[in-house]
């Protein structure tokens, strides 16, 4: 009845295991009941787990990343405490367990945390830039969030329940084939990914229809802030790679689960097939990530060096030079397969190519600060902190790029050290300016700033200590996923990582601490304007938190940086200009729709894993019910009347008539 599932299937013999499964489960029932017993259910269940609106849903998607960041960095630092104490001992981790957790921190970092954070800073800010209302299709909005949650959700079941694949973070055969994993930990992988998959899918249709269709009046491609370029040219990507990414998968499950061959060689299948799609897909995800940190960064260096992005149309000829170029890199992640010199080489000089336009962008942010008033706020310090670490990263890259040279690198830490230079101080550190920067739009008020750059500090310098040992450790030929060791000359290098892996757990607490102390005297952080950072376009016109509709009335864009261009006229005049007409708005009712959808998706996730089929019926029969009854009910919108709009408006207009007053001699 229940499939492959029993209770052999629950790790007691694991305590490390076992008593972090309770912390956890001990963590959510509580913060559970305190919900339920505060009163504060009705409110979260109309507010956020059913809300369309495109801002409610990016701070959930923000929220989800820093939750599994958690979780993914608890795993780093088993791995680092692992190999600092494991010469010629077997260390605290058995080598089953040790398989585990690399394989679930690369899984969690790259598909819940990075893409989670960029997908919900793109949902909270576009719409807002764009002058809309919110998206182009709200609810589809709701369910591809909570498709990536239940994705993070079966990966932290399989902590309790069953094990996690083995195979690392992306599953080659013959290593995931039925023959070397026969457990469920490959399984969990792949239905957690398809799912989540979807959702991401879904995102990426949704962000490049909003960027290409829902516009305010005169925001030409041409007047759009550099952050929904990126934002488009992220979403193109993950419209044309992540079906690849999904047909893979599906192929691998054929074979576990049907006895196909597609990536069996002894069967007339072909291992190096999987190689090719998985990387098809997997280096232009490396662009979907880093692209909208490079729009981050764009509006953060214009903003605090209180001028124009320097260069504009060239860096939006460079974002979607990237765009096209990512899809002709893939193979010189696999240099070593036997493809021949020839190809080799082409994708060796493509590899170096698509470093041009990155160039490009690091010279234009530099110009941009180059006679600017320069400020230095904690968005400004993760984006300075971003240049220098990237550009050491993109140097390793091109290198790797260099056949001869990767032959020598290949699957060693100096692999590692590279993506994390890239991941982290590119992705990362932009995800972490964008939070800082958008916070006071979010919520109202600002971030504390000493807690943010004391943060800062602490991440920059832990990682520094953390990676820079692992080029070493490469060159003097270690390679990864070392579970133990017998070279003493490794050791005394992988303490100094274990100790920078500490460093970065202070800056986490401490961005923890920021929060806690921003929301405890959020009075006196508070921004009445909406704009704290005088910033240049059209997110900070409006209220901050932003009403459900964004804008009383929609914005008639004119020119680049519009919102910049109204301030100083504003300015110049001591006073607003008149009030606009308003009218009714009507936006889109809530809808449970993508929760349903989750939940279901989580049974049937659960149960194709441990081969329950009467109840993957079931939850399949369920999820199409779902969406026989709230695809096709009559839904009627909320209409929100004109005096609420024109109250709520001339509250804000005071606030900056005010904050005008004050600026004038």
């Amino acid at each position: 009845m229940f499939g492959k599932l029993s209770w052999d299937a629950i790790p007691i013999h694991q305590p490390i295991v076992m008593v972090t499964a309770a912390v956890v489960a001990l963590v959510v029932v509580g913060v559970l009941a305190w919900i339920v017993l505060s009163g504060h259910l009705p409110y979260l269940w109309t507010e956020w787990i059913t809300s369309v609106d495109h801002k409610r849903i990016g701070v959930m998607y923000i929220v989800l990343a820093l939750v599994m960041l958690l979780r993914g960095f608890s795993d780093a630092i088993l791995m680092r405490s692992q190999q600092a104490i494991a010469y010629a001992s077997p260390g605290y981790l058995p080598p089953e367990h040790f398989d585990q957790i690399f394989s679930a921190h690369g899984t969690l970092m790259i598909f819940f945390v990075a893409m989670p954070f960029v997908i919900g800073l793109m949902n909270f800010v576009v719409p807002l830039q764009l002058g809309a209302r919110d998206v182009a299709f709200p609810t589809l909005n709701s369910v591809g969030f909570w498709l990536t949650a239940t994705g993070a959700l079966l990966v932290n079941i399989s902590l309790v329940v069953g094990e996690f694949a083995r195979t690392g973070w992306l599953p080659y055969p013959p290593l995931s084939e039925l023959t070397y994993s026969p457990g469920v930990g490959v399984d969990y992988y792949l239905w957690a990914l398809q799912i989540s998959g979807v959702g991401t899918l879904l995102s990426g249709i949704n962000l490049v229809t909003t960027v290409l269709k829902v516009r305010a009046p005169g925001m030409s491609y041409l007047r759009m802030p550099m952050f929904c370029w990126t934002t488009l040219a992220s979403n193109l990507l993950i419209v044309a790679a992540f079906p690849i990414l999904t047909a893979t998968f599906a192929m691998l499950l054929l074979d576990r689960y049907l006895g196909f061959h597609f990536f069996t060689n002894e069967g007339g299948g072909n291992v190096m097939m999987f190689m090719n799609l998985i990387w098809a897909w997997g280096h232009p995800e490396v662009y979907i990530l880093v692209l909208p940190a490079f729009g981050i960064y764009s509006e953060v260096f214009s903003t605090f060096s209180r001028k124009p992005l320097f260069g504009y149309r060239s860096m939006v000829m460079a974002t979607m030079a990237i765009c096209i170029i990512s899809f002709m890199v893939w193979l010189h992640h696999f240099f070593t397969m036997g493809a021949g010199a020839d190809v080799n080489a082409v994708f060796g000089i493509a590899t170096m190519i698509i470093a041009v336009p990155t160039g490009v962008k690091i010279y234009n942010w530099l110009f941009t600060m180059y006679g600017g008033r320069v400020v230095f706020p904690a968005p400004m310090l993760w984006s300075l902190g971003f240049v220098v670490t990237f550009i050491l990263g993109g140097m390793t890259g091109v290198l790797l790029a260099v056949p001869p040279a990767d032959f020598v690198l290949h699957n060693s830490l100096f692999l590692v050290a590279h993506f994390h230079n890239v991941i982290i101080g590119g992705v990362l550190f932009g995800a972490f300016a964008g939070y800082e920067y958008w916070f006071p739009k979010a919520f109202g008020f600002r971030l504390h700033e000493g807690l943010g750059k004391a943060a800062f500090w602490f991440w920059i310098v832990g990682f520094y200590v953390a990676f820079m040992p692992l080029y070493l450790l490469g060159l003097m030929g270690m390679t990864r996923r070392m579970q133990h060791y017998d070279v003493p000359g490794w050791q005394p290098w992988l303490i100094v990582a274990a100790f920078g892996a500490l460093l970065i757990l202070v800056g986490i607490g401490l961005q923890a601490a920021q929060l806690v102390v921003s929301i405890r005297h959020r009075a006196a952080l508070r921004d009445p304007t909406g704009d704290p950072w005088q910033g240049r376009s059209l997110e900070w016109s409006t209220a901050s938190p932003p009403p459900m509709y964004n804008f009383a009335v929609l914005p008639d864009v004119e020119r680049e940086e519009a919102h910049w261009h109204a301030r100083e006229a504003a300015r110049s005049a001591a006073a607003l200009g008149p009030e606009p007409p308003y009218r009714d708005i009507h936006m889109p009712k809530n809808s449970a729709t993508g929760f349903v959808c989750a939940f279901f998706a989580t049974i049937m996730g659960f149960a194709l894993i441990w081969h329950i089929w009467w109840l993957v019926i079931f939850g399949f029969v369920c999820a199409y019910a779902t969406f026989v009854v709230l695809a096709w009910r009559d839904v009627h919108e909320d209409l929100i009347p004109a005096d609420r709009i024109a109250a709520d408006d001339r509250a804000h207009r005071r606030a900056v008539q005010a904050a005008l007053a004050g600026a004038v001699p």
